[in-house]
């Protein structure tokens, strides 16, 4: 049997398909595919392919227009959303051969569907962890590039957590109980403020970083309560670090990270311990560090004895992909 994809844009629905999925990520609700789509000025495709009536995969796809090219993003450039792409739905649960042909005529449908109604030049799609086998896009004339980040395992006791961690991590930790500082869960104003605070760091460096304290706020007041989290550390009141973390039922992302570097208190490493113990004590098995592509930053972040994790991003177009690639520069 044939599979067949229509757009799904009952909010309650899709998020019910997400639910059952081990491949989505937070980005995968439909309140926050809302907010993308709204701050990256694309339409959404909510794609979900049936066998049957039966439900197999989601795929979200963005359309961008700027003439003269079209283009399709799972998920949109600029705006630091980690992975999206395709999700299966109790496809790992059949002997291999046929998860292999459901897997295949899924992307095959969508891929189809994205030609006919959005027919782009570009094609861009940068799936999550868990979806492990791009090679169904491969046979579609996708180019594969493997990627990657840092997962820490959150499952063991907290002391044992802590010490499988560097000795420079521990010896931070601990150097913090010298200061009088104060580390809270903050609200939808403080998520702004974090933002304000990357935004300044990367103009400090002259590197362009796009996403807005509005985009954070949106996904902190769409998503559900506990859904998107801003952690602050203070001292004397004033601003020394913040982080903002998604977060499903297994696993705790940090996405967005900013500290003082001229404050004496080491606010990253404390702020990244704090969530940490905190998602594990909400019963999450793991914490993704997103990305291990930086060399500078895996320095760091292989601090905290995390595994090294792939996942793929993969590209399509109808002509030369460094050409579309410097049309679509010039355009945006």
């Amino acid at each position: 049997m044939s599979v067949e994809t229509s757009l799904l844009r009952d909010a309650e629905e899709w998020n019910a398909l997400v639910e059952r999925s081990a491949e989505t990520t937070p980005f995968h609700r439909y309140e926050a595919l809302e907010v993308v789509a709204d701050h990256s000025e694309t339409t959404l495709y909510p794609y979900v392919g049936y066998k049957g009536q039966e439900p197999i995969g989601l795929f979200p796809v963005f359309a961008l227009r700027r003439w003269p090219l079209r283009t399709a993003f799972s998920p949109p450039p600029d705006l630091e959303v980690s992975y999206l792409g395709p999700a299966q739905l109790n496809g790992h649960s059949a002997k291999q051969r046929k998860a292999e042909k459901r897997h295949r005529r899924f992307v095959e449908a969508v891929v189809e569907a994205v030609d006919d109604e959005i027919a782009p030049h570009y094609a861009h799609v940068r799936a999550g962890t868990a979806y492990d086998d791009p090679r169904p896009f491969i046979w579609n004339d996708f180019d594969p590039t493997p990627r990657y980040t840092y997962h820490v395992d959150l499952t063991p006791d907290e002391e044992e957590l802590f010490m499988s961690f560097s000795s420079d991590v521990r010896r931070n930790v601990r150097k913090a109980e010298e200061f009088d500082y104060e580390q809270f869960e903050g609200d939808a104003d403080d998520v702004e403020r974090i933002i304000e605070r990357v935004q300044d760091r990367h103009a400090e460096q002259d590197v362009s970083y796009n996403v807005t304290p509005a985009f954070a706020r949106g996904l902190y007041e769409s998503l559900p309560d506990g859904a998107v989290r801003a952690y602050v550390c203070e001292v004397d009141g004033e601003f020394v670090g913040g982080k903002i973390t998604l977060e499903d039922a297994d696993t705790c992302y940090g996405w967005q990270t900013v500290a003082d570097l001229d404050a004496d208190l080491p606010a990253t490493d404390l702020i990244d311990w704090t969530v940490m113990q905190d998602a594990r004590d909400r019963g999450r098995e793991r914490m993704d560090l997103i990305g291990a592509n930086d060399q500078r930053l895996c320095g760091y972040k292989a601090k905290f004895n995390p595994e090294v994790r792939t996942h793929y991003s993969l590209e399509s177009s109808s002509a030369p992909t460094d050409a579309i690639k410097a049309v679509y520069k010039r355009v945006r």
